[in-house]
Protein backbone atom coordinates (compact mmCIF):
# COMPACT_ATOMS: atom_id res chain seq x y z
CA UNK A 1 0.00 0.00 0.00
CA UNK A 2 1.32 3.42 -1.00
CA UNK A 3 2.30 5.60 1.95
CA UNK A 4 0.03 8.59 2.39
CA UNK A 5 1.32 12.09 3.05
CA UNK A 6 -0.40 14.12 5.77
CA UNK A 7 -0.19 17.90 5.40
CA UNK A 8 -3.21 19.08 7.36
CA UNK A 9 -1.57 19.68 10.74
CA UNK A 10 -3.64 22.82 11.35
CA UNK A 11 -6.76 20.62 11.40
CA UNK A 12 -5.30 18.03 13.76
CA UNK A 13 -1.98 16.51 14.74
CA UNK A 14 -1.09 12.85 15.35
CA UNK A 15 -0.64 11.89 18.99
CA UNK A 16 2.97 11.98 20.11
CA UNK A 17 4.36 8.63 21.29
CA UNK A 18 5.21 10.01 24.75
CA UNK A 19 1.71 11.43 25.07
CA UNK A 20 0.08 8.10 24.25
CA UNK A 21 2.35 6.21 26.66
CA UNK A 22 1.43 8.60 29.47
CA UNK A 23 -2.29 8.20 28.75
CA UNK A 24 -2.50 4.41 28.59
CA UNK A 25 -2.32 3.69 32.37
CA UNK A 26 -5.32 5.99 32.89
CA UNK A 27 -7.29 4.16 30.23
CA UNK A 28 -6.48 0.68 31.52
CA UNK A 29 -5.39 0.63 35.16
CA UNK A 30 -5.99 3.90 37.00
CA UNK A 31 -9.71 4.16 36.32
CA UNK A 32 -10.91 5.91 39.46
CA UNK A 33 -13.17 8.94 39.48
CA UNK A 34 -11.04 11.94 40.53
CA UNK A 35 -13.88 13.18 42.75
CA UNK A 36 -13.78 9.96 44.82
CA UNK A 37 -11.98 9.99 48.16
CA UNK A 38 -10.55 6.45 47.94
CA UNK A 39 -7.12 5.61 46.59
CA UNK A 40 -8.25 5.01 43.02
CA UNK A 41 -9.89 8.42 42.89
CA UNK A 42 -6.99 10.22 44.51
CA UNK A 43 -4.55 8.64 42.02
CA UNK A 44 -6.62 10.12 39.19
CA UNK A 45 -6.92 13.46 40.98
CA UNK A 46 -3.16 13.67 41.47
CA UNK A 47 -2.61 12.99 37.76
CA UNK A 48 -4.91 15.86 36.84
CA UNK A 49 -3.11 18.25 39.16
CA UNK A 50 0.26 17.20 37.77
CA UNK A 51 -0.99 17.95 34.25
CA UNK A 52 -2.37 21.27 35.47
CA UNK A 53 1.08 22.20 36.76
CA UNK A 54 2.61 21.32 33.37
CA UNK A 55 0.06 23.51 31.62
CA UNK A 56 0.71 26.33 34.07
CA UNK A 57 4.44 26.10 33.45
CA UNK A 58 3.82 26.39 29.70
CA UNK A 59 1.61 29.44 30.20
CA UNK A 60 3.72 30.96 33.01
CA UNK A 61 0.73 31.18 35.33
CA UNK A 62 -0.60 29.63 38.53
CA UNK A 63 -2.07 26.10 38.30
CA UNK A 64 -5.22 27.55 39.89
CA UNK A 65 -5.69 29.64 36.74
CA UNK A 66 -5.94 26.59 34.43
CA UNK A 67 -9.43 25.22 33.68
CA UNK A 68 -9.65 22.02 31.64
CA UNK A 69 -12.52 21.77 29.16
CA UNK A 70 -13.73 19.39 26.45
CA UNK A 71 -11.85 21.37 23.83
CA UNK A 72 -11.21 24.80 22.37
CA UNK A 73 -14.85 25.33 21.36
CA UNK A 74 -16.02 24.97 24.95
CA UNK A 75 -13.12 27.08 26.21
CA UNK A 76 -13.94 29.90 23.78
CA UNK A 77 -17.61 29.73 24.69
CA UNK A 78 -16.78 29.76 28.40
CA UNK A 79 -14.61 32.82 27.90
CA UNK A 80 -17.16 34.79 25.88
CA UNK A 81 -20.48 33.67 27.34
CA UNK A 82 -18.99 33.35 30.80
CA UNK A 83 -17.88 36.99 30.86
CA UNK A 84 -21.17 38.32 29.46
CA UNK A 85 -23.35 36.23 31.76
CA UNK A 86 -21.35 37.33 34.78
CA UNK A 87 -21.56 41.00 33.78
CA UNK A 88 -25.26 40.72 32.98
CA UNK A 89 -25.84 39.39 36.47
CA UNK A 90 -23.93 42.35 37.92
CA UNK A 91 -26.00 45.16 36.41
CA UNK A 92 -24.61 47.72 38.82
CA UNK A 93 -21.27 47.43 37.07
CA UNK A 94 -22.89 48.78 33.93
CA UNK A 95 -24.73 51.61 35.64
CA UNK A 96 -21.88 53.61 37.10
CA UNK A 97 -21.67 56.16 34.29
CA UNK A 98 -24.24 58.04 32.17
CA UNK A 99 -23.07 56.17 29.07
CA UNK A 100 -23.65 52.84 30.73
CA UNK A 101 -27.08 53.83 31.98
CA UNK A 102 -28.08 54.72 28.42
CA UNK A 103 -27.10 51.27 27.18
CA UNK A 104 -26.54 48.65 29.85
CA UNK A 105 -25.73 45.84 27.41
CA UNK A 106 -22.11 44.72 27.73
CA UNK A 107 -20.02 45.23 24.61
CA UNK A 108 -17.53 42.82 22.97
CA UNK A 109 -14.79 43.68 20.49
CA UNK A 110 -13.63 40.86 18.23
CA UNK A 111 -12.38 40.50 14.64
CA UNK A 112 -13.98 39.42 11.39
CA UNK A 113 -11.58 36.48 11.00
CA UNK A 114 -12.05 34.68 14.31
CA UNK A 115 -12.79 30.97 14.51
CA UNK A 116 -16.46 30.00 14.42
CA UNK A 117 -16.31 29.06 18.10
CA UNK A 118 -15.73 32.74 18.85
CA UNK A 119 -17.95 34.29 16.19
CA UNK A 120 -21.00 32.09 16.78
CA UNK A 121 -21.27 32.78 20.54
CA UNK A 122 -20.92 36.49 19.80
CA UNK A 123 -23.68 36.35 17.19
CA UNK A 124 -25.86 34.34 19.56
CA UNK A 125 -25.44 36.89 22.34
CA UNK A 126 -26.34 39.66 19.89
CA UNK A 127 -29.41 37.78 18.70
CA UNK A 128 -30.56 37.19 22.27
CA UNK A 129 -30.17 40.91 22.93
CA UNK A 130 -27.79 40.50 25.85
CA UNK A 131 -24.64 41.95 24.29
CA UNK A 132 -23.38 44.29 21.61
CA UNK A 133 -20.51 43.20 19.38
CA UNK A 134 -18.11 45.11 17.14
CA UNK A 135 -16.32 43.02 14.50
CA UNK A 136 -13.18 44.93 13.57
CA UNK A 137 -11.89 44.54 9.98
CA UNK A 138 -8.48 43.23 8.94
CA UNK A 139 -5.92 44.29 6.36
CA UNK A 140 -5.62 42.52 3.01
CA UNK A 141 -2.92 40.34 4.61
CA UNK A 142 -5.24 39.42 7.47
CA UNK A 143 -3.94 41.58 10.30
CA UNK A 144 -6.00 43.23 13.01
CA UNK A 145 -4.84 46.82 13.49
CA UNK A 146 -4.34 47.91 17.09
CA UNK A 147 -5.81 51.32 16.25
CA UNK A 148 -9.02 49.65 15.02
CA UNK A 149 -9.35 47.83 18.33
CA UNK A 150 -8.81 51.12 20.14
CA UNK A 151 -11.48 52.88 18.04
CA UNK A 152 -13.94 50.07 18.69
CA UNK A 153 -13.75 50.37 22.49
CA UNK A 154 -16.86 51.91 24.05
CA UNK A 155 -17.89 52.91 27.56
CA UNK A 156 -19.65 49.56 27.96
CA UNK A 157 -16.87 47.36 26.49
CA UNK A 158 -16.16 44.46 28.82
CA UNK A 159 -14.29 41.98 26.59
CA UNK A 160 -11.86 42.00 23.66
CA UNK A 161 -11.30 38.64 21.92
CA UNK A 162 -8.64 38.49 19.21
CA UNK A 163 -7.04 35.23 18.05
CA UNK A 164 -3.26 34.83 18.39
CA UNK A 165 -2.82 33.28 14.92
CA UNK A 166 -5.33 32.50 12.20
CA UNK A 167 -6.03 28.85 11.45
CA UNK A 168 -6.51 29.34 7.71
CA UNK A 169 -3.90 31.85 6.55
CA UNK A 170 -1.51 31.69 9.50
CA UNK A 171 -1.26 35.42 10.17
CA UNK A 172 0.07 36.28 13.63
CA UNK A 173 -1.84 39.05 15.37
CA UNK A 174 -0.31 41.84 17.52
CA UNK A 175 -1.55 40.35 20.78
CA UNK A 176 1.14 41.91 22.98
CA UNK A 177 0.41 45.36 21.56
CA UNK A 178 -3.33 44.93 22.07
CA UNK A 179 -2.64 43.75 25.61
CA UNK A 180 -0.60 46.90 26.26
CA UNK A 181 -3.42 49.03 24.85
CA UNK A 182 -5.99 47.44 27.14
CA UNK A 183 -3.71 47.61 30.15
CA UNK A 184 -3.27 51.35 29.56
CA UNK A 185 -7.01 51.78 29.05
CA UNK A 186 -7.83 49.90 32.24
CA UNK A 187 -5.43 52.05 34.24
CA UNK A 188 -7.08 55.20 32.92
CA UNK A 189 -10.66 53.97 33.29
CA UNK A 190 -11.16 52.13 36.56
CA UNK A 191 -14.96 51.95 36.24
CA UNK A 192 -14.75 48.46 34.83
CA UNK A 193 -11.81 46.44 33.56
CA UNK A 194 -11.90 45.22 29.96
CA UNK A 195 -10.89 41.57 29.89
CA UNK A 196 -8.66 40.35 27.05
CA UNK A 197 -9.14 36.88 25.55
CA UNK A 198 -7.07 35.21 22.84
CA UNK A 199 -7.66 31.94 21.03
CA UNK A 200 -4.11 30.58 20.94
CA UNK A 201 -4.99 27.16 19.55
CA UNK A 202 -2.91 27.48 16.37
CA UNK A 203 -0.14 29.48 18.02
CA UNK A 204 0.89 27.10 20.78
CA UNK A 205 3.30 25.01 18.68
CA UNK A 206 5.28 27.97 17.42
CA UNK A 207 4.76 31.11 19.51
CA UNK A 208 5.43 32.21 23.08
CA UNK A 209 2.28 31.69 25.15
CA UNK A 210 3.55 33.44 28.28
CA UNK A 211 0.33 35.07 29.47
CA UNK A 212 2.19 37.78 31.36
CA UNK A 213 4.10 38.88 28.27
CA UNK A 214 0.96 38.74 26.15
CA UNK A 215 -1.09 40.69 28.68
CA UNK A 216 -4.15 38.45 28.35
CA UNK A 217 -6.74 37.55 30.97
CA UNK A 218 -8.15 34.54 29.15
CA UNK A 219 -6.40 32.16 26.73
CA UNK A 220 -7.63 29.07 24.89
CA UNK A 221 -5.62 25.96 23.99
CA UNK A 222 -6.53 22.62 22.38
CA UNK A 223 -4.69 19.34 22.89
CA UNK A 224 -5.17 17.83 19.44
CA UNK A 225 -3.40 20.78 17.81
CA UNK A 226 -0.22 20.11 19.83
CA UNK A 227 0.18 16.34 19.30
CA UNK A 228 -2.22 15.48 22.11
CA UNK A 229 -5.61 13.72 22.13
CA UNK A 230 -8.88 15.05 20.77
CA UNK A 231 -11.65 16.07 23.15
CA UNK A 232 -9.61 18.06 25.65
CA UNK A 233 -8.73 21.74 25.88
CA UNK A 234 -8.17 24.41 28.47
CA UNK A 235 -8.96 27.98 29.31
CA UNK A 236 -6.48 30.10 31.21
CA UNK A 237 -8.44 32.39 33.55
CA UNK A 238 -6.40 35.09 35.22
CA UNK A 239 -6.96 35.37 38.97
CA UNK A 240 -9.61 38.03 39.53
CA UNK A 241 -11.29 37.55 36.13
CA UNK A 242 -14.88 36.58 36.90
CA UNK A 243 -16.82 34.15 34.71
CA UNK A 244 -20.25 32.56 34.97
CA UNK A 245 -20.08 28.77 34.53
CA UNK A 246 -21.86 27.35 31.50
CA UNK A 247 -22.54 23.98 33.10
CA UNK A 248 -24.12 23.29 36.47
CA UNK A 249 -23.15 20.17 38.33
CA UNK A 250 -20.53 18.86 40.72
CA UNK A 251 -18.35 21.95 40.68
CA UNK A 252 -15.22 20.46 39.16
CA UNK A 253 -12.49 22.72 37.75
CA UNK A 254 -12.97 25.39 40.36
CA UNK A 255 -16.70 25.47 39.70
CA UNK A 256 -16.20 26.64 36.11
CA UNK A 257 -16.50 23.29 34.36
CA UNK A 258 -18.66 20.71 36.11
CA UNK A 259 -18.49 17.09 34.99
CA UNK A 260 -16.21 14.12 35.61
CA UNK A 261 -12.83 14.95 34.12
CA UNK A 262 -11.28 13.10 31.18
CA UNK A 263 -8.28 11.98 33.19
CA UNK A 264 -6.40 10.27 30.37
CA UNK A 265 -7.00 13.20 28.04
CA UNK A 266 -5.82 15.72 30.62
CA UNK A 267 -2.71 13.65 31.37
CA UNK A 268 -1.94 13.50 27.65
CA UNK A 269 -2.51 17.23 27.26
CA UNK A 270 -0.06 17.93 30.07
CA UNK A 271 2.66 15.83 28.47
CA UNK A 272 2.01 17.42 25.05
CA UNK A 273 2.50 20.89 26.53
CA UNK A 274 5.58 19.70 28.37
CA UNK A 275 7.03 18.43 25.08
CA UNK A 276 6.53 21.86 23.50
CA UNK A 277 9.01 23.21 26.04
CA UNK A 278 11.67 20.66 25.08
CA UNK A 279 14.71 22.54 23.65
CA UNK A 280 14.76 20.22 20.65
CA UNK A 281 11.47 21.76 19.52
CA UNK A 282 13.46 24.85 18.51
CA UNK A 283 15.30 22.71 15.98
CA UNK A 284 12.06 21.06 14.85
CA UNK A 285 10.45 24.45 14.29
CA UNK A 286 13.43 25.73 12.30
CA UNK A 287 13.16 22.65 10.08
CA UNK A 288 9.43 23.18 9.73
CA UNK A 289 9.93 26.78 8.63
CA UNK A 290 12.57 25.72 6.11
CA UNK A 291 10.22 23.12 4.61
CA UNK A 292 7.45 25.72 4.52
CA UNK A 293 9.69 28.20 2.72
CA UNK A 294 10.76 25.56 0.19
CA UNK A 295 7.13 24.74 -0.52
CA UNK A 296 6.16 28.39 -0.97
CA UNK A 297 9.13 29.26 -3.18
CA UNK A 298 8.73 26.32 -5.54
CA UNK A 299 4.93 26.48 -5.82
CA UNK A 300 4.97 30.18 -6.67
CA UNK A 301 7.77 29.63 -9.18
CA UNK A 302 6.40 26.53 -10.90
CA UNK A 303 2.66 27.18 -10.97
CA UNK A 304 1.53 30.20 -13.00
CA UNK A 305 -1.09 32.51 -11.48
CA UNK A 306 -0.56 31.17 -7.98
CA UNK A 307 -0.70 33.46 -4.95
CA UNK A 308 0.28 33.03 -1.30
CA UNK A 309 -2.55 34.34 0.86
CA UNK A 310 -1.64 36.41 3.90
CA UNK A 311 1.75 37.64 5.03
CA UNK A 312 5.06 36.19 3.90
CA UNK A 313 6.75 37.25 7.14
CA UNK A 314 4.33 37.33 10.07
CA UNK A 315 2.78 33.90 9.66
CA UNK A 316 3.01 30.60 11.49
CA UNK A 317 6.10 28.56 10.64
CA UNK A 318 4.06 25.63 9.33
CA UNK A 319 1.35 27.45 7.37
CA UNK A 320 0.90 27.90 3.64
CA UNK A 321 -2.30 29.00 1.93
CA UNK A 322 -2.38 29.25 -1.85
CA UNK A 323 -4.87 30.56 -4.39
CA UNK A 324 -4.76 29.08 -7.90
CA UNK A 325 -6.57 31.11 -10.52
CA UNK A 326 -9.13 29.21 -12.58
CA UNK A 327 -9.71 26.18 -10.35
CA UNK A 328 -11.90 25.14 -7.41
CA UNK A 329 -9.88 24.49 -4.28
CA UNK A 330 -12.11 21.58 -3.29
CA UNK A 331 -11.46 19.86 -6.62
CA UNK A 332 -7.73 20.14 -6.03
CA UNK A 333 -8.08 18.78 -2.48
CA UNK A 334 -9.93 15.73 -3.84
CA UNK A 335 -7.39 15.22 -6.61
CA UNK A 336 -4.52 15.32 -4.11
CA UNK A 337 -6.36 12.94 -1.82
CA UNK A 338 -6.63 10.46 -4.69
CA UNK A 339 -2.85 10.70 -4.97
CA UNK A 340 -2.45 9.97 -1.26
CA UNK A 341 -1.87 13.56 -0.11
CA UNK A 342 -4.04 15.12 2.61
CA UNK A 343 -4.49 18.90 2.53
CA UNK A 344 -7.55 21.10 3.05
CA UNK A 345 -9.57 23.83 1.40
CA UNK A 346 -9.67 25.82 4.65
CA UNK A 347 -10.58 25.43 8.31
CA UNK A 348 -11.61 21.85 9.13
CA UNK A 349 -14.62 23.17 11.05
CA UNK A 350 -16.05 24.89 7.96
CA UNK A 351 -14.76 22.67 5.16
CA UNK A 352 -18.05 20.80 4.72
CA UNK A 353 -19.89 23.96 3.66
CA UNK A 354 -19.99 25.16 0.06
CA UNK A 355 -19.62 28.81 1.03
CA UNK A 356 -16.39 30.77 0.65
CA UNK A 357 -14.37 31.23 3.82
CA UNK A 358 -15.39 34.21 5.94
CA UNK A 359 -11.69 34.76 6.61
CA UNK A 360 -10.85 35.15 2.93
CA UNK A 361 -13.85 37.37 2.27
CA UNK A 362 -12.73 39.59 5.14
CA UNK A 363 -9.42 40.10 3.29
CA UNK A 364 -11.38 41.65 0.44
CA UNK A 365 -11.17 38.67 -1.91
CA UNK A 366 -13.92 37.97 -4.42
CA UNK A 367 -15.93 34.77 -3.96
CA UNK A 368 -14.22 33.09 -6.93
CA UNK A 369 -10.78 33.90 -5.49
CA UNK A 370 -11.74 32.58 -2.07
CA UNK A 371 -13.00 29.30 -3.53
CA UNK A 372 -9.74 28.74 -5.42
CA UNK A 373 -7.80 28.22 -2.20
CA UNK A 374 -5.90 25.32 -0.67
CA UNK A 375 -4.25 25.23 2.76
CA UNK A 376 -1.16 23.06 3.25
CA UNK A 377 0.13 22.85 6.82
CA UNK A 378 3.33 21.11 7.84
CA UNK A 379 4.17 19.33 11.10
CA UNK A 380 7.08 17.88 13.01
CA UNK A 381 6.86 14.55 11.17
CA UNK A 382 6.97 16.11 7.67
CA UNK A 383 9.97 15.19 5.50
CA UNK A 384 11.65 17.03 2.62
CA UNK A 385 10.90 14.20 0.17
CA UNK A 386 7.20 14.56 1.02
CA UNK A 387 7.31 18.27 0.27
CA UNK A 388 9.05 17.59 -3.05
CA UNK A 389 6.40 15.04 -4.01
CA UNK A 390 3.59 17.40 -3.07
CA UNK A 391 5.07 20.16 -5.22
CA UNK A 392 5.22 17.80 -8.21
CA UNK A 393 1.69 16.45 -7.76
CA UNK A 394 0.31 19.91 -7.03
CA UNK A 395 1.86 21.35 -10.19
CA UNK A 396 0.42 18.57 -12.36
CA UNK A 397 -2.93 18.72 -10.56
CA UNK A 398 -3.46 22.43 -11.07
CA UNK A 399 -2.56 22.12 -14.76
CA UNK A 400 -5.00 19.23 -15.17
CA UNK A 401 -7.87 21.08 -13.49
CA UNK A 402 -7.25 24.18 -15.56
CA UNK A 403 -7.63 22.03 -18.68
CA UNK A 404 -10.96 20.78 -17.39
CA UNK A 405 -9.76 17.49 -15.98
CA UNK A 406 -11.09 15.86 -12.80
Amino acid sequence: MKKRIYLDYAASTPIDKKVLEAMLPYLRKHHGNPSSTHGFGQKAKAAIEEAREKAAKFLHCSPLEVVFTSGATEANNLAIQGVIQYISNQTSLLEESPARRQDAKPHIVTSQIEHESVLEPCKMLEKEGVAQVTYVPVTKEGFVRVEDVEKAIQENTVLVSIMYANSEIGTIQPITEIGQLLRKHNLQDATYKILFHTDAVQAANYLDCNVEKLGVDLLTLSAHKVYGPKGIGLLYVREGASLHALLGGGGQEGGLRSGTEDVAGIVGFGVALQELQNPRMLVVNIKTRQLRDTLVKKVLRRIPESVLTGSQEKRLANNTHFRFHGIEGRDLVLLLDQKGIAVSAGSACSETTQEPSHVLLALGLEQEEALSSVRITIGKYTKLEEIEKVIKVLTLGVAKLRKGGV
